[in-house]
């Protein structure tokens, strides 16, 4: 495990009580509708600093990083942002809805080394999946004017045994929490700071030895990478300086609050695009079954016990409204193509999607061997709202929706069989729900 340290956090009110109207979404997931409401009721917003570009897939003018740079540093100087005095480690708990039931997740807000991602003695930094070039472009924009970090990267931990949330949640039971907030998606959010030395020795204890798999925000650990590298060739970073840190939440892979919802697929600019042309192309490769129900009854009918275990994907045609479910003519359709991936990543309902589906039939039988567009919506609901026409922070847009591919949740075990295997999974393949919040903690790398 990466040394593990408490930090000189920098909050919204001091760290006390509801800040509900200060935080966010993390920026990835927000478009400027989004922005806009979070920022309607006039009081400072963390997403006023943190997204100052849309979308945030893209480097934007200069001027927007400055901006957000200067109100940051604005809020500092008026109050509306402090730093702690005392370094700290956080006890941070989210409950929330899901599939019918209700859940809590905890984890441990602190600070890391900002190793470079892969495996090493005592545990390492790993990946789980690809990245795109854009967002990394934006955040290190983002990171240059502001030199802080606004949002923790959401990072996992084995802790087969349970020692991480025993701990965790005797801290949570010993008095109220320090903050609690809330945003319109239901989730509520608790944080208890700790500063006792004894206490944050015990939990860095819980940790030794081991991996920490990032769940997500792999674009801005690669920016907080990238940033120290770039401090280090003008020799402007100390030993002790803190771009050598990256703030995390840190989550136990043993905690039962945690889950992960499925990313589909919306695919757009496919020139040659039909459905009876892409069950044409398809044929050979998929076995393609129409399914009597709508996208919703099709979402359920994916996730039936009987069926996990075995590759099944649903499609779903925009313009005839017509459902279907495929799966793969081959059991391991990807054995040829990637002998040395493991068989967890080979027969990922996102891998297929994206070399089966896409990379074999669409993109070279379809679209004249060109790259399609892609939006990654994480409900059924998303995914309709994108074949109307909108655009949302999962992208879209008039005209936009051709073909869905509606994928099943990828399985805890998955993530951690493919990042211990030193291999990256396709963009988007995973949703640890809920998000974390952004606007909980901000730290400075100055």
């Amino acid at each position: 495990m990466p040394a593990v340290f408490p930090f000189r956090v920098i909050q919204f009110s001091k760290g006390k009580g509801n800040l509900s109207t200060a935080i966010a979404p993390p920026y990835d997931v927000l478009d400027a509708a989004g922005k806009s409401r979070l920022t309607a009721h006039g009081k400072p917003n963390v997403v006023s600093i943190d997204l100052p570009h849309v979308p945030p897939k893209e480097l934007g003018p200069e001027s927007a990083y400055s901006t957000a740079a200067e109100t940051y540093r604005r809020w500092l100087a008026d109050g509306t942002l402090s730093q702690r005095t005392s370094p700290a480690i956080f006890a941070y708990r989210q409950t929330f809805d899901f599939a019918g039931r209700t859940h809590q997740r905890i984890g441990v807000a602190c600070c890391i080394e900002t190793l470079p991602f892969g495996p090493r003695a005592g545990g390492g930094v790993l990946p789980h999946e690809e990245t795109f070039s854009g967002p990394k472009e934006d955040r290190m924009a983002l990171m240059k004017a502001a030199r802080a970090q606004f949002s923790p990267i959401f990072g996992l931990h084995p802790d087969e045994k349970g020692t991480a949330v025993a701990l965790t949640k005797k801290i949570m039971d010993s008095r109220a929490p320090d903050i609690i907030a809330a945003m319109d998606d239901g989730v509520k959010h608790e944080v208890w700071a700790v500063d006792d030395p004894a206490t944050i020795s015990a939990y860095a204890a819980t940790l030794a030895g081991e991996d920490v798999f990032i769940a997500d925000g792999h674009h801005r650990y690669t920016t907080a990478i990238n940033y120290l590298k770039q401090l280090e060739s003008q020799h402007k970073v100390a030993t002790d300086h803190p771009a050598r840190r990256c703030m995390i939440v840190l989550v136990s892979m043993s905690d039962p609050g945690l889950v992960i919802g499925p990313t589909h697929r919306v695919l757009g600019g496919i020139k040659g695009y039909s459905i009876d042309a892409f069950l044409d192309a398809a044929k050979g490769t998929l076995n393609i079954e129409p399914f009597a129900g709508d996208l919703p009854a099709l979402d359920r009918a994916l996730s039936d016990p009987r069926t996990l275990g075995s590759i099944r994907l649903g499609l779903y045609d925009f313009g005839t409204k017509r459902c279907m479910v495929a799966t793969p003519a081959s059991p391991d359709p990807l054995s040829t193509r990637f002998p040395d991936k493991p068989r967890e990543w080979r027969t990922l309902d996102v891998a297929v999607t994206q070399y089966v589906i896409v990379e074999s039939i669409v993109q070279p039988k379809l679209n004249g061997g060109q790259p399609v567009k892609w939006a990654f919506p994480h409900s059924i609901g998303e995914v309709l709202q994108i074949g109307s026409g909108v655009e949302t922070g999962a992208g879209g847009g008039s005209g936009f929706a051709q073909l869905a591919v509606i994928v099943r949740p990828t399985p805890l075990a998955s993530v951690k069989a493919v990042s211990k295997a030193n291999q990256l999974m396709p963009q988007k393949s995973t949703f640890f729900y809920p998000k974390l919040a952004t606007g909980l903690f901000l730290n400075a790398l100055e």
